[in-house]
């Protein structure tokens, strides 16, 4: 009779093993990696890696289908110490998946190497009514309405960009919104930016918007920054956002945000717009050009109307 020492040997003989930082390394350059948790559910909500889809031992075979449409696809499995998703793999293997692996000392290991974990907290009963349609999109479903509620954006500007930008991004339940203008409201604003009303004009545009986000909704975190961006504030400003969507209506700041954003290795979501013509670009660390590599020097001043 084999014994569960000579069940792992097999299986290691089969199935390649990788540690945490190759993982990190694979998920940071974008490669297409199917991470699977294979651990109970109770245990994939105390703590796991984001990219990780939690299907566990007992159901892989029936629903690893669901996660890894390709059998092709490179499919990193783990579970608390590398042992049950070792023989998870070789089960794998033998379905036909050609590129499992396992990760080596599994979620344990993961931790002790200090990179980044997700716990999960549970929805409230409103949240849940009210994500309650994002949930049927497969592109969305719960786990994507969880990493809203996680995520951090910055926008720069809480103008005629930023302003419906910011709507959207409250409504979906984006977690922390940070709103950066330093201007106040004018009258002449309100025909397009529609965070402000009549009753705002005078006073600070991220004071009136963070009001608007709240009422809009109220699970959403608004960090007011009442203040321009600049070459003295901006890499502390951006440091602890995920993504920085700039709305900001001169060449000054948008070559400045792009650096930054290049420097610290940020998404940077780009807006402009002249009259009833614009364009958004987004400019990921890695995966494309920069603002800089498209256009390398501002316009003389006064070509371009703002």
């Amino acid at each position: 009779m084999k014994t569960l020492k000579d069940m792992l040997a097999e299986a290691r003989q089969v199935v390649p093993e990788e540690g945490p930082a190759i993982l990190q390394k694979r998920l940071a350059a974008g490669e297409s990696v199917a991470v699977i948790d294979v651990r109970d559910p109770d245990e994939f909500r105390d703590g796991h890696i984001e990219a990780a889809t939690n299907i566990s031992r007992g159901f892989l075979e029936f629903r690893v289908g669901t996660a890894v449409t390709d059998p092709s696809q490179t499919v990193v499995l783990y579970c608390q110490s590398g042992l049950r998703s070792m023989l998870a793999a070789k089960a794998l293997k033998e379905l036909g998946y050609a590129n499992v692996i396992n990760l080596q000392g599994g979620y344990q290991k993961w931790v002790q190497s200090g990179l980044p974990v997700v716990r999960d907290v549970p929805m409230t009963a409103d949240q849940i009514q009210r994500y309650s349609r994002h949930f049927l999109l497969a592109q969305v479903g719960d786990k994507g309405q969880r990493r809203l509620l996680r995520s951090r954006v910055l926008l720069i500007g809480a103008g005629g960009l930023g302003s419906p930008t910011a709507l959207y991004l409250a409504a979906a339940g984006v977690g922390t919104l940070g709103l950066m203008d330093g201007d106040v409201v004018d009258i002449t604003n309100l025909q397009r930016q529609v965070l402000h009303t009549t009753a705002d004009v005078g006073k600070p545009k991220v004071e009136s918007g963070t009001r608007t986000i709240k009422a809009l909704n109220p699970d959403v975190n608004v960090v007011a920054l009442p203040t321009r961006i600049t070459v003295d504030n901006v890499m502390e400003v951006i440091k602890d956002y995920d993504v920085i969507v700039d709305g900001s209506d001169n060449f000054e700041t948008r070559y400045l945000v792009n650096d930054a954003c290049y420097l610290a290795g940020k998404t940077n979501v780009h807006g402009s717009i002249f009259q009833f013509e614009g364009m958004a670009t987004v400019f990921a660390p890695n995966q494309g050009p920069c603002y800089r590599c498209l256009y390398p020097t501002p316009p003389p001043p006064g070509l371009v109307p703002s």
